[in-house]
C-alpha cells in the first residue's frame, strides 16, 4: 500500500465529487460514502481535510453538498490530494519499511525501486483531476468493485 486508507478514500471521493460537479450535482456525505464504500464518519473527516485544503467546497443548506469548481479540474493534481490527506509522498521512504535506506546503505530492492518512485512522483505531479474524472465519466474506470 503506497498511500494510507484515508488517502485512497480521499482520492476516490475527490474524483466522485468532480464527476458529480460536471453534472451540476452536489453529492452529500451519505452519497459519497456509499459511492466510495467508506464509513460515513471516516468519510466526513476526509472531506473536512479536502475542504480545508481547498480541493473541494462544502455548500450548506437544503441544496447543499460538496462540489468542485469545474475551472479547477485541470489545476488540481493527484499530488494535491495526497498532500491534503497524507502530507505528501516522500521519495525517502523505503519500500521494505527500513528506517535507513539510501544509495550508501541500500535495502535489497533499493536500486530497482528508485526508478518506480521516480515514476510515481512524476505521475502524482502530472495527473490532473480532469484526467481522472474523464475516465470515470466515460465508463472506462470505476471507484468501487
Amino acid at each position: 500500500m503506497i498511500f494510507s486508507k484515508a488517502c485512497e478514500y480521499g482520492i476516490r471521493a475527490t474524483i466522485y465529487v468532480a464527476a458529480q460537479s460536471l453534472e451540476e450535482n452536489r453529492p452529500n456525505l451519505k452519497d459519497i460514502s456509499a459511492e466510495i464504500e467508506s464509513p460515513e464518519a471516516f468519510t466526513a473527516k476526509i472531506l473536512q481535510m479536502l475542504v480545508k485544503h481547498k480541493i473541494i467546497n462544502s455548500i450548506k443548506g437544503a441544496m447543499g453538498g460538496f462540489e468542485i469548481d469545474k475551472k479547477q479540474l485541470n489545476k488540481i493534481r493527484l499530488e494535491d490530494i495526497v498532500i491534503a490527506i497524507d502530507g505528501g509522498f516522500s521519495d525517502k521512504i523505503c519500500v521494505l519499511g527500513l528506517k535507513t535506506c539510501s544509495q550508501k546503505h541500500p535495502c535489497p530492492v533499493h536500486d530497482k525501486y528508485k526508478y518506480i518512485k521516480s515514476d510515481l512522483i512524476s505521475m502524482l505531479q502530472n495527473t490532473s483531476l480532469q484526467e481522472m474524472t474523464s475516465g470515470l465519466k466515460e465508463g472506462l474506470t470505476c471507484l468501487k468493485y
